[in-house]
C-alpha cells in the first residue's frame, strides 16, 4: 500500500520541529524547577504533608537504574523486545521521580544535609555532579527516544552511548544522595 508522503514535512524538517520541541521542554522543565528550588524554597502547603515522597523517590531512581541495566544487558543480548519495555519502563520511572520530586520540593523546599566534615564534602559533591548532569537527562533521554522511534538506530546508538552513562550515574547518586541525607538527619525525624 502505498503512502502519502506529500503530506508528511521532510526528515530535516521533522528533526527541526523535534530538537525545538525539545529544548522548549527541557528549557521549561529546568526553568521549573530552578523556580521551586531557587525562588520559592517550599512554602504555604495547605496541610499537605509529603514527607513520604523521598523514600519513594529513591525507589523510583532505583527502578530506573534497574530498568537501565537490564535495558542495556537485554540490546546487548540483541532483545530488542526487552531493550524498548526496559527504557520505556526506566523512562517512566524518572518521570515519576520528577513529579514527585517537584511536588515534594514546591512543598517542602530543600533537606539540608546536617553531617560536617569530609562526609559533608563527600555530599556536595556527589549532590553537584548529580545535579549538573541531571539537567541533560530529559533532552538527552528525549533525542533517544525520537531515534528509535524513527528507526534511525545509528543515531540512537550514537546518542544512548552518551545518554545511558548519564542516565544511570544520576539515577544511581539519586539514591546514595537519599541514603546519605536519611544518615545525616537527626533520629527524631
Amino acid at each position: 500500500m502505498p503512502t502519502n508522503t506529500a503530506s508528511r514535512p521532510p526528515v530535516a524538517q521533522q528533526d527541526r520541529i523535534f530538537f525545538l520541541f525539545n529544548a522548549v521542554a527541557s528549557a521549561g522543565a529546568l526553568a521549573f524547577l530552578a523556580y521551586i528550588l531557587l525562588i520559592r524554597r517550599g512554602g504555604e502547603s495547605h496541610g499537605l504533608d509529603l514527607r513520604f515522597l523521598p523514600p519513594v523517590n529513591a525507589s523510583f531512581n532505583a527502578l530506573a537504574a534497574t530498568f537501565l541495566a537490564t535495558g542495556y544487558v537485554a540490546i546487548r543480548r540483541g532483545n530488542a523486545r526487552l531493550h524498548k519495555f526496559c527504557m520505556v519502563a526506566a523512562f517512566v520511572a524518572s518521570s515519576l521521580f520528577l513529579v514527585c520530586y517537584l511536588a515534594y520540593h514546591y512543598t517542602h523546599g530543600d533537606t539540608h544535609y546536617a553531617g560536617s566534615g569530609a562526609l559533608k564534602a563527600l555530599y556536595l559533591i556527589i549532590l553537584a555532579s548529580h545535579v549538573l548532569l541531571s539537567m541533560s537527562i530529559v533532552p538527552l533521554a528525549l533525542t533517544s527516544f525520537y531515534f528509535a522511534l524513527r528507526g534511525e538506530f545509528a543515531r540512537h546508538k550514537r546518542v544512548a552511548k552518551v545518554t545511558l552513562p548519564i542516565w544511570l550515574y544520576v539515577s544511581v547518586t539519586g539514591v546514595v544522595i537519599y541514603f546519605m541525607l536519611r544518615g545525616s538527619l537527626p533520629a527524631v525525624l
